[in-house]
């Protein structure tokens, strides 16, 4: 078996641990109200290691949205399949990185700290339409690959603002299979429908 190289074990989990806290953090307090110092506290560290492994907040927060969206890996599994069954695909994986109702995962935070900061707002469209969904239209080789990826982040962020932070009736109520048969459609529409004529255009 080949041993794995790079990072000790230890600061590995040093590492993740600090993430984990930060993700804890942001989903319950924001991006605004979460301190170096609570990330430190929370993942029992010294607030000075956190700022030298992670350097500001910001970039805490990047190294949060990259271990919840993981683009490159997940881009790679979403495509492992038929390509009409890639709308369902996404949507089953962002509700499973979303996890249940009543207690969400770290990506509901995250998105809920784009609705109040700009540079989570910005981390959150690099990841999810800039990367994570054009790696995929990019794949496909479909024309207009980054208007098709900001369309289907568009409907992603949409329902985990109305079914988890507005907590909408008829979506809180609906299981991740009547949702894939309601949503799933659009996201593979986004993603390999045929794109609807420009007016006035060539």
């Amino acid at each position: 078996m080949m041993r794995r190289t790079g990072r000790r074990p230890g600061a590995s989990t040093t590492r993740e641990q600090i993430v984990a806290a930060a993700a804890a953090s942001f989903s319950s307090i924001g991006y605004e109200g979460t301190s170096m110092r609570q990330v430190a506290a929370g993942a029992g560290v010294d607030p000075a290691l956190v700022r030298r492994l992670f350097g500001g907040k910001e970039q805490l927060f990047s190294a949060v949205v990259a271990a919840e969206f993981r683009p490159a890996e997940a881009a790679v599994t979403l495509l492992d399949g038929p390509r009409d069954e890639l709308g369902e695909r996404l949507l089953r994986y962002v509700l499973d990185l979303l996890g249940e109702v009543a207690r969400p995962g770290p990506l509901l935070g995250v998105i809920r700290s784009a609705a109040t900061s700009e540079h989570a707002a910005a981390q959150l469209r690099e990841l999810l339409a800039a990367d994570l969904l054009a790696k995929l239209t990019r794949a496909l080789g479909v024309d207009e690959p980054e208007r098709r990826a900001a369309l289907a982040a568009s409907q992603l962020v949409g329902l985990a603002i109305a079914r988890y932070a507005v907590q909408v009736d008829a979506l809180v109520s609906a299981g991740p299979d009547e949702l894939a048969g309601w949503i799933a459609p659009i996201l593979q529409r986004y993603l390999t429908g045929p794109a609807p004529l420009r007016v006035g255009g060539p």
